[in-house]
């Protein structure tokens, strides 16, 4: 983990509540897809912690939704602002279980870390699918991105106005993979564990005080105790959930 203070490059809407964000400034902290960082928002007590969407040697790619005071706040920040954040945080997925065909799982704003993970198991030569889910047409984001980098994108809305029409795992559910891993919220977590067939990872998304394991705010319950999201995890193996 690394404190600093990063300069906004670029803050744009990609549908009407959410946002990417470019920040510029130290990334070394990062290591693997699915490591989150924690925004100090002025006025606000509580950092924010979002996901990583990429990074490189000298930016951080994050995309979030505004859903509340801090965030509402975030999608105002124009280039050349200042904030203060926090980097490396959390365990990140790994890659090394993922076999030669993982499918990668997102909902909502589960879907960011999808990319960065997305991005570098295709550099491993990893054959990659990817399903993206929506409640609708106008909510999509980031499906020309997964194109990009010649991942195999499938999209599914709950009113079918583009794609499969229904949940995540309508698409899954005839699907050949052989690992899988997820980002999104509880009910698509629980509907992915009645449907997939392989062992695979969960990456949760819980409200966090601290965002590093000091105040136990978050945690979930494991076979091996519980466990903290924020410092444990975000990402818990399949095997070791208790739901």
């Amino acid at each position: 983990m690394k404190q600093g203070i990063y300069t906004v490059k670029s803050n744009e809407a990609l549908t009407d509540c959410v946002y990417k964000m470019v920040l510029e400034g130290d990334t070394s902290a990062l290591t693997a897809p699915g490591q989150f960082v924690n925004l100090t928002v002025e006025g606000c007590y509580l950092r924010r912690p979002i996901s990583v969407f990429d990074w490189d040697e000298t930016t951080i790619s994050i995309i979030y939704k505004v859903v509340g005071e801090g965030t509402e706040k975030m999608s105002k920040w124009q280039a050349g602002y200042k904030c203060d954040v926090l980097t490396g945080l959390g365990n990140g997925f790994d890659m090394s279980k993922s076999s030669d065909e993982p499918v990668l799982i997102g909902g909502g704003v589960g879907i960011p870390p999808m990319f960065g993970l997305a991005k570098r198991l295709i550099s491993q030569g990893k054959k990659v699918k990817v399903i993206l889910g929506f409640n609708k047409e106008s909510e999509i984001f980031c499906k020309e991105d997964f194109e990009a980098i010649g991942a195999e994108t499938f999209v599914t809305t709950v009113d079918g106005s583009v794609g499969i029409k229904g949940f995540v795992t309508d698409a899954l559910k005839d699907m050949t993979y052989t690992y899988f891993y997820t980002c999104g919220p509880m009910p698509m977590f629980k509907a992915i564990e009645n449907t997939a067939v392989t062992s695979g990872q969960y990456s949760f998304e819980e409200r966090m005080g601290c965002g590093f394991g000091a105040c136990m705010g978050c945690s979930c319950k494991t076979k091996y105790g519980n466990k903290r999201i924020c410092k444990d995890g975000p990402v818990l193996e399949r095997e070791e959930i208790i739901w």
